[in-house]
């Protein structure tokens, strides 16, 4: 288990569930419906990307474990700029978006790799 990824991932679920609360209450008469729509967007890749890296942290192979950080700066990023977006940030940051979800697919992806490929093997733990 990763102790880091597993407490990273359970605050960024804490902080999914607050900010879910505030797009499904207080967001709601602020923003245009399509502003709404993509507040929901970058909530919904934060909640399950925070979940997912959630069941992350518990795979037994520290290879896959960089790749699941990638995925995590991923969510930050993708979800960031469209909450952003959302709140009345830079337009610009609708062109940051494009880069987290980069970033969680290459992480999603070569985590997933890693497992597949099992535990590394040194010289010691090989078979002989």
């Amino acid at each position: 288990m990763n102790r880091g990824l597993a407490a990273t991932a359970l605050i960024s679920l804490a902080v999914a569930t607050a900010l879910g609360a505030f797009g499904a209450h207080a967001l709601k008469s602020m923003v245009s419906a399509a502003a709404l729509e993509t507040f929901r967007t970058g909530h919904q890749y934060h909640a399950w990307g925070s979940a997912a890296l959630l069941a992350g942290s518990l795979i037994p192979s520290p290879r896959a474990w960089p790749w699941l950080w990638t995925a995590a700066a991923g969510i930050a990023i993708f979800s960031a700029s469209l909450y952003g977006l959302v709140l009345g940030g830079p337009r610009f940051l609708g062109a940051i978006a494009p880069i987290g979800g980069s970033l969680m697919i290459a992480g999603w992806a070569l985590a997933g790799w890693h497992v597949l490929k099992g535990p590394h093997q040194t010289k010691e733990s090989a078979p002989r």
